[in-house]
Parts: C-alpha cells; sequence; structure tokens
C-alpha cells in the first residue's frame, strides 16, 4: 500500500490512505450524514409549500374531469393507506415485542394511542378531505386558493393562544396583516362576488372550515409533540377505517352520487398517487416536521404563500392570466412571511420532536418545536 511521507514529532509518519480500518485491518464504518434541524425544517417547508401549491392546481385542473369530490376523498384515503398502513402494522408489531403490549390501536394500524389517533384522524385525517373537496363543488378553486392556505394563519394563532398560550408579538401581528393583504390582493376579486347568490358562500364556507380543522390538527401535534411518520399513519388509519366503509356502503346503495365506476383506471391511478401518496404521505409528514420545527402559527404562515404561487401556477400551466394584484399580492405575502418567522432575542431553540408514545410533561410538550420564546 502506497503512502505518502509527513515528517512529524519522532520521525516519518505514514500518512493514511483509504478507508480508515481498525487495528485488526478491519474497515471502520463510516457514520452517515446527519442534517442539522433547521435543515430539515426548511426542506421540510419547500416540499409542503409544493405539494400544497399543486394540490390547488391540480384540483382547478381536475374540476371538469370525472370523479366527485367525495370521490377524491375515497382514493386520497386509498392511495394513502396503501403505502401507510402496512408500515403502521410493523411498527406496532415493533413495539410489542419490545414488550409493550398497549402500544398501538386500531386493530394494530395506527402506533398512537387510540384518543390521539381519534381526533388527529377526525381533524386531519377525514373533516380536512371532506370539507376541501366538497368545497370544490360548490366554489370555484381560485375561492379555495386564498381561504384555504390563506387562512390559516388566522385560525392557527388564534388556536395556539387558546391551547398553548401563545403570546402574538408585534412582528407577528403585522407578518398577519401583511399575509392577510396579499391574500386578498390575489384572491379579492373573487371574493366580492362570494355571496351574489347561488351556491357559491357554502363552498367558501367550507374552504373556511377546512383551514380551520387543519390549523386544529398542527396545534394538536405541537401540543402533544406528535412524531411526524407515526402522526401521518394514524390519521390514515383511522380515516380508512371510518370514512372508506362509510363512503363504500352509501355510494353502493345509491345515497350519495359517486362516478368511480365510470371514471377511467388512469384518472383514478394518477389520483390516488397523487391524493394519496403525495398530499398525504409525503406532505403529511413534512408539514407534521416543519411544526416541530417552527411551531403551527409560524408554520401556517410559511404555507401563506401558497395562494400566489398556486395563482401563478395556474397561469403557467392552464393559461390563466397573471394580472398586476398577483405580483402585489406575493410581495405582501412574502414580507408577511418575513416578519413573521424571524426569531426574537429570547428565543430558545427548537426543542427534540418526541413520539407520541413517549411520556412528556405537559410544559415539555405544549414547547415541542418552539422557536418563538
Amino acid at each position: 500500500m502506497e503512502s505518502v511521507a509527513a515528517e512529524g514529532i519522532g520521525g516519518i509518519i505514514p500518512a493514511p490512505t483509504g478507508v480508515p480500518k481498525r487495528l485488526d485491518n478491519r474497515p471502520m464504518p463510516v457514520a452517515a450524514p446527519r442534517f442539522s434541524p433547521r435543515t430539515i425544517g426548511i426542506w421540510a417547508a419547500v416540499v409542503t409549500v409544493l405539494v400544497w401549491t399543486a394540490f390547488i392546481v391540480i384540483a382547478r385542473a381536475s374540476a371538469a374531469r370525472s370523479l366527485t369530490p367525495l370521490d377524491l376523498t375515497f382514493v386520497r384515503i386509498w392511495g394513502a393507506a396503501l403505502v401507510l398502513l402496512p408500515w403502521g402494522a410493523w411498527l406496532v408489531m415493533k413495539a410489542r415485542r419490545e414488550q409493550r403490549p398497549d402500544a398501538g390501536s386500531l386493530f394494530g394500524l395506527s402506533p398512537l394511542s387510540l384518543r390521539i389517533t381519534v381526533v388527529a384522524g377526525a381533524l386531519g385525517g377525514v373533516a380536512y378531505a371532506m370539507l376541501a373537496y366538497c368545497g370544490f363543488f360548490f366554489a370555484p378553486a381560485s375561492h379555495a386558493s386564498v381561504l384555504m392556505p390563506g387562512s390559516l394563519p388566522l385560525w392557527a394563532t388564534l388556536l395556539a393562544a387558546i391551547f398553548l398560550h401563545d403570546r402574538i408579538h408585534a412582528s407577528r401581528a403585522v407578518g398577519l396583516v401583511l399575509i392577510v393583504a396579499g391574500d386578498l390582493l390575489v384572491g379579492g376579486a373573487s371574493l366580492l362576488h362570494a355571496l351574489d347568490g347561488g351556491d357559491v358562500w357554502k363552498g367558501d364556507l367550507l374552504f373556511m372550515c377546512a383551514a380551520f380543522t387543519w390549523a386544529g390538527y398542527s396545534v394538536l401535534v405541537r401540543r402533544h409533540g406528535l412524531e411526524a411518520v407515526r402522526t401521518t399513519i394514524a390519521i390514515t388509519a383511522f380515516a380508512f377505517l371510518t370514512y372508506v366503509p362509510a363512503y363504500a356502503l352509501l355510494a353502493g346503495a345509491g345515497l350519495v352520487a359517486s362516478r368511480l365506476a365510470q371514471a377511467p383506471l388512469g384518472e383514478i391511478a394518477f389520483q390516488m398517487m397523487f391524493q394519496g401518496v403525495g398530499s398525504v404521505a409525503i406532505s403529511g409528514i413534512t408539514f407534521t416536521r416543519m411544526i416541530q420545527y417552527f411551531g403551527p402559527v409560524r408554520s401556517t404562515m410559511i404555507t401563506a404563500v401558497v395562494p400566489g404561487l398556486s395563482a401563478l401556477g395556474a397561469g403557467v400551466f392552464l393559461g390563466e392570466p397573471l394580472h398586476w394584484n398577483l405580483v402585489a399580492g406575493l410581495a405582501c405575502v412574502t414580507l408577511g412571511i418575513l416578519f413573521g418567522v424571524q426569531r426574537t432575542r429570547s428565543a430558545a431553540p427548537p426543542a427534540p420532536a418526541t413520539s407520541a408514545s413517549t411520556p412528556v410533561g405537559t410544559a415539555a410538550a405544549a414547547t415541542a418545536g418552539r422557536i418563538d420564546g
């Protein structure tokens, strides 16, 4: 083995080359690269924003397709379940082999306790999907691009103040005002006609309620220090065991309209992949990771760029015109985010994420993932 000689203390020392080895000449294990919580949080935010933006654009494009909103909820849950439920069953079996017989719930499909699974699943698994997709049945997607991600910071701020006793600092208040102004600039023209008549107001209300349920889910994640993968599996298990059989029975009995039987298989497969694997499995995990680092309020302020980006995506991919108000709205939202996510001088570093099955005190659970002091 060739080596480069380097002069050191006491003589010539051969410089090591190649893979480091032990004294018995066996290769030393190479440590896997580790990413900082900040890096993970930033990348989680980027992925979440991209998937949510695509969700709005694809929902606009899907309005003229075959599936109904409740059909989309059905295939969304099925797509997520095919990926996540085997994973959840494996996690529960592993925990029970480690002498934790009470680990998991819902027939061994959810790795979280029954109470947390039901609440998180009702908010983030069933209610959000049903409300959002049903909203598209009454109101255009342009309303959704403003009322769902755009109202998240308001609901999250209110819920975090009530349940987590968060203070609304001056910088956050300014950020919220700017974000609301940007959202109104992007979608204000359509909102002005929301109550002109017909059923449009019903869709707008459903979009607002969908944002409320997702904000509630984000606060629940932070309050209990829930781990990203386990939480996403839990809400999928709850949705699969509640919504899927109920909808199948209602559709089979003809009590709700369904076009699953007439829809092309390619469309169903695409919606299962994007709505289930993308919007639930991938963005569900990344959104939870983002909450653990930024906290629920600042996480939803970051996602406030989605209205502008979805309008931009609609202009690029769907040919919708881009007006001056879009550029102005994006500028306001960006400034609002800068105000909302800046650290205060007294801010503490984010606490490490904890699993829902790990016993933590109330104070520790309430501060998990906070960076706002």
